[in-house]
């Protein structure tokens, strides 16, 4: 034998090196090594793939092409898919005979499914024959869907096989006593250790090269908890940074703990011990206090007693949710129960000596709600947090609603269903200027109306709460909505939720709605909710709102204290008004008069 003949045999396959390269990048995926399947590259294999790279069959067998050329990225894309149809459950094995074959529908679905994961899941490179991107559903839905619609062109064949299926179901031949395998089981518990592994390693829980778990300080675990644990907080602690620096606390006096909403930082003092259980009552009670923003809706109130009944309603929420366990010398009045902090501010101003001497979170006679972030080591540039404190808290609400995690405080769930449909900058100065002219309905006990509690007590008489006649008259506003052509879609839209969120958060049972275009349409007495909700806008035409503002102030069913609130753009003639009155109007506009009310400004 020649030298020459001797180096050509001993260098490698190009194609087995490809092969065995791409093999070895799929092992060191640790989801896909949990799902433990044979390789057969038999030339004289009955399942070898003509068309295609690779198929999978139901016994755990993934027969791969043993001549096909393709790089070692496209190979492990390949095995990973054949893989991925084991821990998908598309080809569970079975001892039954005669398994009836997948239909094209089927395989399309599976296919397109497992394409779609391998875009959030890399292994390798996808061949270029494949879309981009592919529609959403299950196997079932896209199956069904198709058979109805037709398979898309470039999804028909998008598996290993080319033409040919890459799913083939078999008969389980068990040897000895050894059961069917279940791939999908052990896909999904690899996965969750490989999720919650990089998890660790990005929270700081376990080291980046060694992967060993590093020890956790105990509002570290508190605040991991909830992101594990508690949907409704968790988006909420996923985003927020605690700052745990003793000097700090000691120059800003810190008893134990404070928030900046505006920063998105709780600052501790890491010199207290707590239990793992009051560690996460002192950093719910402080994500509440950012998220439902009480730094911002104080206005003119005491800072101090304005923070002291915040504490109050939130610590009560907390201890009603069992969300920890309260430390001691916390507030907490289980007579203040169902109450907003406006209502237990007016409460406790009475006392103004006693609860001076209260303590928060942060001390006797100190606020933990900061307004402006303490600086520190490591803190930048910030930005207003609003809309991420709203989204993380109202997305939280319906993970926490979606999964029934359990019942909420009706004052909590007020108050973050107010922030589902959120104020803009204008809403401040507007509702304050609602809640000075528009009282809020008082409800009365009659024992003429029983009480829901009645049929439970036969023979005790209790009276029933209810809103008199009087009451819900005396509780309304009128709106004069501008409904011309050079009206924006979206400024209704915005001014109609906003007035909306308003009443339904301060319980007015209805408001008077009239349209105005080159005529007024009298809209009647709305509930909040149908005012944004089914309103349906007539008009369109020019723009008269006098005629409408004539309506209200003659109807002789709308009460002569209501005020009224014209929403226009500010195309509109000089209008008079002998009520108290507010315009809302966009930003960047302006009325050609001289306004007697306050002007708001939506943007």
């Amino acid at each position: 034998m020649s030298a020459a003949r001797s180096r050509a045999e001993d260098k490698p396959d190009p194609a087995t090196q490809a092969f065995a390269e791409g093999l070895a990048l799929v092992k060191r995926n640790p989801a896909l090594a949990a799902v433990h399947a044979d390789v057969c590259r038999q030339a004289a294999c009955p399942h070898t793939p003509a068309g295609g790279l690779a198929l999978v069959t139901s016994n755990g067998t993934v027969h791969v092409h043993p001549t096909k050329r393709a790089d070692p990225g496209e190979w492990a894309w390949t095995l990973a898919h054949c893989l991925l149809h084991l821990g998908f459950g598309h080809v569970p094995a079975a001892t039954d005979e005669d398994r009836p074959q997948p239909d094209r529908f089927d395989l399309a679905a599976r296919c397109a499914v497992v394409n779609r994961f391998l875009l959030t899941f890399p292994v390798g490179r996808a061949p270029d024959r494949l879309p981009a991107a592919y529609p959403g559903g299950d196997e079932e839905l896209l199956a069904a869907r198709w058979r109805r619609d037709g398979i898309p062109a470039d999804l028909e064949n998008c598996g290993t096989a080319g033409d040919h299926p890459d799913q083939v179901l078999k008969t389980w031949q068990a040897w000895g006593n050894t059961a069917a395998p279940d791939w999908e089981t052990a896909f999904a518990a690899a996965l969750t250790r490989s999720v919650s592994a990089a998890m660790d390693v990005a929270g700081g829980r376990r080291d980046r090269i060694t992967g060993e778990r590093v020890a956790q300080r105990p509002w570290d675990r508190a605040l991991n908890w909830f992101v594990s644990s508690y949907p409704l907080l968790g988006g909420l602690a996923a985003g927020l940074t605690v700052v745990a620096d003793a000097e700090l606390a000691r120059a800003q006096d810190i008893a134990v703990a404070a928030v900046s909403a505006t920063a998105g930082e709780i600052y501790i003092n890491p010199l207290r011990t707590f239990e793992d259980e009051e560690w996460r009552f002192i950093l719910a009670h402080e994500m509440l206090h950012a998220a439902l923003r009480h730094g911002e809706r104080r206005g003119a109130r005491d800072p101090y007693l304005h923070n002291v009944a915040a504490d109050y309603v939130v610590n009560g929420w907390l201890v009603e949710m069992g969300v920890g366990t309260m430390p001691s010398g916390l507030l907490h009045d289980p007579e203040l129960k169902d109450l907003s902090v406006e209502e237990v501010y007016d409460r406790i101003t009475t006392d103004l000596r006693r609860m001076r001497r209260l303590a928060t979170l942060r001390g006797k006679g100190r606020g933990d709600i900061l307004g402006e972030p303490l600086p520190h080591p490591g803190s930048g540039p910030y930005t207003d947090l609003d809309e991420f404190y709203r989204r993380g808290l109202v997305q939280g609400f319906d993970l926490h609603t979606h999964g029934e995690r359990g019942l909420l405080p009706a004052g909590l769930i007020q108050e973050i269903r107010a922030l589902a449909h959120p104020p803009v900058p204008w809403d401040a100065r507007l509702a304050r200027w609602f809640d000075e002219y528009v009282p809020r309905p008082e409800p009365v006990r009659s024992f003429a109306r029983p009480a829901r509690r009645q049929a439970s007590t036969p023979d005790i008489p209790r009276a029933g709460r209810y809103f008199p006649p009087e009451e819900i008259a005396r509780c309304t506003f009128g709106v004069v909505l501008d409904t011309s052509g050079s009206m924006n879609a979206a400024l209704l839209g915005k001014a109609l939720g906003a007035i909306a969120s308003y009443a339904q958060a301060r319980d007015v049972p209805a408001a008077r709605v009239v349209f105005c275009d080159a005529a007024p349409y009298d809209a009647g007495y709305l509930p909040p909710t149908e005012i944004a909700g089914r309103v349906r806008v007539r008009g369109r035409g020019g723009t008269e709102l006098q005629p409408g503002i004539d309506l209200l102030q003659r109807a002789q069913d709308f009460p002569p204290g209501a005020p009224i609130l014209v929403i226009t753009d500010g195309w509109c003639d000089t209008l008079r008004l002998r009520r108290e009155h507010a315009y809302l109007i966009p930003q960047g506009a302006s009325l050609p008069f001289t306004p007697k009310g306050p002007v708001f400004r939506l943007t």
